[in-house]
C-alpha cells in the first residue's frame, strides 16, 4: 500500500486531497483493539511520549521511523507502557518539528507510509498498547495547499480558510507566545497583499474557525485517522482556535462550542477513544476544557496540568511543599469521567508561562543559569540534567509523577536518565536520538553518523557509551529497572488513577504527605522534598489499628495509633504505603508467609533479603514507633532517627520497630530494579 492508497477506513488521498471538500462520512463505529473496551482506560494508563524521528531507525537513513518504532514495542511493553503518544507524523516541511503540517492525510515519507502506520497500530494493539498522536487544529504550514490557495485566490473556496486583515493592529490584547523569534502575531503576505494571523511561528498561519468549512475539514481529518484505528489525539494549542476583539483571544466560548462538537463526534462513532487537550492555562481555565461538570464532561477526556510541573521543581529546590500544595488547592474538581495528565518533561521547553515573574526568575537562577539553557519562556533541558543527575532526586520526582492525581506521561529516554545538548537550536536540545546501546550510533541507526537527524550526545556523563538501555537492562539496580518497578507497583494499585486525593497536614513543611483513596484501596505517600533527612508527624488517627505496608518491599510497619505517626525520611526519600482496610484484612490478603504481597516480583526473579536495598530510598531509614511523639523542631544530626537516637531502637507500647523487614515479602523482592539481569528486551 502506498502512502496515497486507502487505508482500512476506506479513505484514499484521492478523496481527501488537501484541496478536496471535506464532506466524507466516517465508517465507524470502530472499536480500538488496544485493550478492553473500557471507556475510561486513560485513567489507569501510563503514557509514553515519543518522537518517531528519535526512537529507532529501521532503514539506516539516519532518521527514526514508524517501522523502527514497531521494532521497539516489546521494550515499551516490558517497561509497562499503556499508551504511546506519537508526535506529529504528517507530511511537513519540518520547520517546527512536524507541528507545521502541509498535508493532514499523508505520512511524512521519511517516517514511512500509511501501511507502516497501520502496522504500528496493529502491533501495538496486539501488545495491549494504545497509540495516540497530535492533531494540530489551530494552524497549518504556510506550505499547505489550503494556505497557498487562500493567498492566491481570496475569492476562491479557500480564501476564508485563514485569518486575514488589511492592518496588523487587530487583537492587540493577545500575547506573543514565541517571544524569542516573533515580534508580532501578524505577518504581511506579499502575494495576497494582506496580513495573516499566527499565534506561533510566522510560517504557521492560523486557520479561521469562524468558517464552517474549516470546522468540517478538521473533523474529516479526525475521522480519517480514527477510522485507521488511532486511539485518540492530543489536541495541540486548543485555547487559540478563535479570535475576538477586546479579549486575549484565548479560552473563548466559541472554542468550547467547537470542542463539544468534536467530542460528540468521537462519542458517537469512536466511544473508546480519548481527546487530550494541550491548554497551557491556569487550572481555573483549564477545567473548562473538560466540559460540562454535571454530564461527566463533554469536551476533552483529559487535560495537561501545566502549572503543577514547574511547581514541583520549585518545591524541591526550595525544600518546601508549599508550591505543590498551593497549586493543587487551586485546582477545581473535574467531571467524573475526566482525568488530568501530569508530566515532568516533554518535547518542548519546561514552560514557565504559568508562574509569576519572580518565580520565573527563581527557576532561571536555579535550573538555567546559562542563557543557552533557555528558550522562549522556559528551560530547554531534560530531567536528569535539570536535577544534576542526582539519582535520589530523579526517583523522588518520578515517584511524585506516578502518585499525584492524574495519569503520568513519561518522556522517551527519561527512564534511563538521558541528557540533552544545549548547543543545538531551539528545542532540539531535548530531542536527540534514543540511546539503545554503546554500539555505533548508540544502537539507534546503522547509517552514517553524519546522516543522523541530530548528533548523538557524547559527553562523559550522558553520552551513549556510558548511558544506554542495554547497560541498564543488564543492571538490576539501574534507573531503568527502578522505573519499571515503580510502574508495576502503580498498576497494582488502581487508586493512583482513580482515587481521591487528600493532602495531610504534615508537621514538617519539607514533607509532602497525602492519601490516595478509592474504596478499600488506600495509599499513603510521604515525600521528603529536602536534601537532608527529615522527621515528620502525621495525623492518621482515622486509620487507627491499621498497619501500613510499604509497597516496594512488602514490609509491614507498626500499627497506627491515636497519637501522631512518626517517620524519618532520608534526603529526597519517599514512602508508598498500602493502608489495608484493617490489619486483619491486610493479613488475609497476604502472601503464603502471612504478610501482604504488595509489590512483589513475578516468580523466578532474583531476590535479596535486606530491607535497606529497597528501591525507595526512604526505606533505608528506620520508621518511628507511631505513639512516641517527638519535637520536629529539635536539632537532629543527619542520619540520626530522632525517636531512637543514634542507632538505638525502642519499642513503643509493646510495638517493636525493626530496620529489616520480616522474612516473607522482604525476602521475595528484587534489588532496586525488580528484575533478573538482562531480562528486558531492547
Amino acid at each position: 500500500m502506498s502512502k496515497d492508497e486507502p487505508g482500512p477506513g476506506g479513505h484514499g488521498h484521492a478523496e481527501h486531497g488537501p484541496l478536496a471538500p471535506a464532506t466524507g462520512a466516517a465508517t465507524g463505529p470502530l472499536m480500538s483493539s488496544g485493550g478492553t473496551s473500557d471507556p475510561h482506560w486513560y485513567k489507569h494508563a501510563v503514557f509514553y511520549e515519543v518522537l518517531a524521528r528519535g526512537f529507532f531507525d529501521s532503514n539506516g537513513d539516519g532518521t527514526g521511523d514508524l517501522a523502527g518504532l514497531v521494532q521497539k514495542l516489546d521494550y515499551l511493553q516490558w517497561l509497562g507502557i499503556d499508551c504511546v503518544w506519537l508526535l506529529p507524523m504528517y507530511e511537513s516541511p519540518l520547520r517546527d518539528g512536524g507541528y507545521d503540517i502541509s498535508d493532514y492525510f499523508k505520512i511524512l515519507p521519511e517516517f514511512g507510509r500509511t501501511a507502516d502506520f497501520v502496522e504500528l497500530l496493529d502491533e501495538a494493539h496486539r501488545r495491549g498498547i494504545r497509540v495516540i498522536t497530535d492533531l494540530v487544529m489551530n494552524h497549518t504550514s504556510d506550505q499547505h495547499p489550503w494556505f497557498k490557495a487562500s493567498r492566491e485566490d481570496p475569492d476562491g473556496p479557500y480564501g476564508d480558510f485563514y485569518v486575514w486583515s488589511d492592518t496588523d493592529d487587530r487583537y492587540d490584547d493577545a500575547r506573543i507566545i514565541f517571544v524569542d523569534t516573533e515580534t508580532s502575531n501578524w505577518t504581511y503576505d506579499e502575494v495576497r497583499g494582506q496580513y495573516y494571523w499566527h499565534r506561533f511561528f510566522s510560517h504557521q498561519p492560523d486557520l479561521n474557525f469562524e468558517n464552517p468549512a474549516v470546522q468540517e475539514a478538521i473533523l474529516e481529518v479526525l475521522r480519517y485517522w480514527l477510522d485507521l484505528g488511532i486511539d485518540g489525539f492530543r489536541l495541540d494549542a486548543v485555547p487559540y482556535l478563535y479570535e475576538r476583539e477586546g479579549t486575549n483571544c484565548e479560552n473563548l466560548k466559541e472554542t468550547h462550542e467547537f470542542l463539544k462538537r468534536v467530542r460528540a463526534e468521537v462519542d458517537r462513532l469512536y466511544p473508546d477513544r480519548v481527546l487530550l487537550s494541550e491548554a497551557n492555562q491556569w487550572p481555573s481555565d483549564v477545567v473548562d476544557y473538560f466540559g460540562d461538570f454535571e454530564s461527566g464532561g463533554d469536551e476533552c477526556h483529559m487535560n495537561f496540568h501545566f502549572p503543577l510541573m514547574p511547581r514541583m521543581f520549585m518545591a524541591v529546590r526550595q525544600e518546601q511543599r508549599f508550591p505543590i500544595s498551593e497549586i493543587l488547592a487551586q485546582t477545581p474538581p473535574i467531571p467524573r469521567n475526566c482525568q488530568w495528565a501530569i508530566f515532568l518533561r516533554n518535547h518542548d521547553e519546561l514552560t514557565l508561562e504559568m508562574v509569576t515573574d519572580e518565580e520565573r526568575d527563581y527557576m532561571y537562577s536555579e535550573y538555567a543559569k546559562e542563557p543557552r539553557m533557555r528558550a522562549n519562556v522556559g528551560i530547554r533541558r531534560r530531567l536528569a540534567p535539570l536535577l544534576d543527575n542526582d539519582r535520589n532526586q530523579i526517583e523522588l520526582f518520578t515517584a511524585l509523577l506516578l502518585s499525584l492525581p492524574g495519569s503520568p506521561v513519561l518522556y522517551y529516554g527519561d527512564e534511563i536518565g538521558m541528557g540533552d545538548n544545549i548547543w543545538l537550536g531551539d528545542r532540539d536540545a531535548v530531542r536527540t536520538p534514543m540511546q539503545w546501546s554503546s554500539d555505533r550510533n548508540a544502537g539507534f541507526s546503522k547509517g552514517d553518523p553524519a546522516r543522523l537527524y541530530l548528533p548523538l550526545i557524547m559527553d562523559p556523563v550522558y553520552g551513549y557509551q556510558a548511558l544506554n538501555v542495554e547497560s541498564q537492562r543488564d543492571n538490576p539496580g539501574s534507573l531503568l529497572h527502578w522505573t519499571r518497578r515503580m510502574i508495576q507497583i502503580r498498576k497494582r494499585h488502581p487508586v493512583f488513577g482513580t482515587g481521591a486525593f487528600t493532602e495531610l497536614n504534615a508537621t514538617n513543611p519539607s514533607v509532602l504527605a497525602f492519601i490516595r483513596e478509592h474504596g478499600d484501596d488506600r495509599m499513603l505517600c510521604v515525600n521528603n522534598l529536602s536534601r537532608y533527612p527529615q522527621p515528620v508527624e502525621l495525623d492518621l488517627g482515622r486509620y487507627a489499628g491499621v498497619a501500613p505496608v510499604e509497597c516496594v518491599g512488602g514490609v509491614r510497619f507498626p500499627e497506627i495509633g491515636e497519637l501522631p505517626y512518626l517517620l524519618t525520611l532520608p534526603g529526597h526519600g519517599f514512602y508508598w504505603f498500602q493502608l489495608p482496610a484493617t490489619a486483619e484484612q491486610g493479613s488475609a490478603r497476604g502472601s503464603r508467609d502471612g504478610m501482604p504481597s504488595y509489590g512483589l516480583p513475578e516468580a523466578g526473579a532474583r531476590v535479596h533479603a535486606t530491607f535497606e536495598t529497597s528501591p525507595v530510598s526512604a526505606a533505608a531509614t528506620r520508621p518511628h514507633a507511631p505513639n512516641h511523639p517527638v519535637s520536629t523542631t529539635s536539632s537532629i544530626p543527619a542520619g540520626v532517627s530522632p525517636a531512637f537516637g543514634d542507632g538505638a531502637s525502642a519499642p513503643s507500647q509493646g510495638s517493636a520497630v525493626r530496620a529489616a523487614g520480616p522474612p516473607g515479602p522482604a525476602a521475595e523482592r528484587t534489588d532496586r530494579g525488580g528484575g533478573e539481569k538482562g531480562n528486558g528486551p531492547l
